[in-house]
């Protein structure tokens, strides 16, 4: 196993990863840009990329593959890590696979179009995040990073 990423600009959960991949002595990737605290931790590297749509995304696809764990809320990034051979986790815990990956993007589609095609101009908004969410996230955590080190 190489690295963990974060794509970190909404990441809730860069605390937790950060000492679950110290307990692994992991280098971790804290992927922003810019505006974040960096960490005194010598095995995290906070990388602030340029200003830009989707500059973070394409750091983190560049250099991730297999052995490596991706967090990332960002769908299409997602779909391009596991191409890599990456393992993804959305910041809930819930796991980006091959075998899902397609249907995440089509209901991503979907879910712009209806909202670009909502006549009253109303806001969905995503639901809170929650400290079930939070547990969830460093279970699944855990178990992806033991998975990746039995890969490699």
């Amino acid at each position: 196993m190489s690295a963990l990423y974060i794509d970190a600009d909404a990441c809730p959960v860069k605390a937790e990863a950060e000492r679950v991949a110290t307990r692994h002595g992991l280098r971790m990737f804290v992927v922003s840009n810019g505006g974040l605290r960096p960490s005194a931790n010598p095995l995290v590297e906070n990388v602030i990329v340029d200003q830009g749509a989707d500059v973070a995304d394409m750091w983190i696809a560049e250099r991730c593959g297999p052995g490596d764990v991706v967090v990332t809320g960002d769908i299409p990034l997602a779909a391009k890590c596991i191409e890599a051979g990456a393992r993804v986790l959305r910041h809930n815990g819930e796991r980006f696979t091959e075998a899902n990956i397609g249907q995440q993007l089509a209901m991503r589609d979907l879910m712009a179009d209806l909202r670009a095609a909502n006549p009253l101009g109303m806001q969905g908004g995503g639901k809170g995040f929650t400290k079930a969410d939070r547990s969830r996230f460093l279970d699944a955590l855990e178990r992806e990073l033991r998975a990746a080190k039995a890969e490699g």
